[in-house]
């Protein structure tokens, strides 16, 4: 069964014992569920309202990109995970001979660039979310602020703990141009996600 499917408490009681997986990615993931949904309900609790008619066509563009992102997201708990299996799997094949090496090795280089390619896409979906919530700001119910701004964290949570599970996989990267993108293009989107993240919630906090 997919983790998406269970229950919570389910969820939280796998999260608490000694299994590796789910870790870090996946919560990282949760977290930008979690945010995108926020910033679903927010755009759904002020078009609900005549007096923000004004704001309809924002925050229904901003409805259609958080319910997509939530979509995406919630795919990424189980992927990640699901990354992650594949290098437990790869580093219990048998090494007795050359080519069970290889294959060993290459499965591992396999599973590991997985590990890092997920993380990565979530990382890029925390930006897009926190595009999301840019556009919200200052045009959506105000009574749902501390929603918005709640999502605004889980995102960069989402951002930040993915960067954390693609830095440590990068060693694992045997293409070494393809592990210096990452780590160039990763840097760059916690850097402008930070900012962002920052005065969104900046301006959040002083409107209440």
């Amino acid at each position: 069964m997919k983790l998406i499917d269970l229950k919570l408490n389910e969820y939280l009681d796998i999260l608490l014992s000694d299994a590796p997986a789910p870790g870090g990615g996946s919560v990282s993931a949760l977290a930008g569920a979690q945010g995108a949904a926020l910033m679903a309900m927010v755009a759904d609790l002020t078009t609900a309202k005549e007096k923000y008619a004004e704001d309809y066509e924002t925050c229904k563009e901003a409805r259609e990109k958080a319910g997509k992102l939530y979509t995406d997201f919630a795919a990424a708990i189980d992927e990640d995970t699901e990354a992650f299996n594949l290098v437990a799997a790869a580093f219990k094949m048998p090494k007795e001979t050359q080519d069970e090496k290889t294959a060993r090795r290459e499965a591992i280089a396999d599973g590991t660039l997985e590990s890092t390619k997920v993380p990565f896409g979530v990382m890029k979906m925390a930006a897009s979310g926190l595009k999301v919530a840019e556009m919200l700001v200052g045009h959506s119910n105000p009574n749902c602020g501390s929603d918005l701004g709640v999502g605004v964290l889980n995102l960069m949570t989402c951002m930040k703990g993915a960067w954390l599970n693609v830095k440590i996989n990068l060693p694992g990267v045997k293409d070494e141009k393809l592990a210096s993108q990452y780590q160039e293009e990763g840097r760059k989107m916690m850097a402008e996600g930070e900012e962002l993240a920052g005065r969104l919630y900046a301006e959040i906090e002083g409107s209440l």
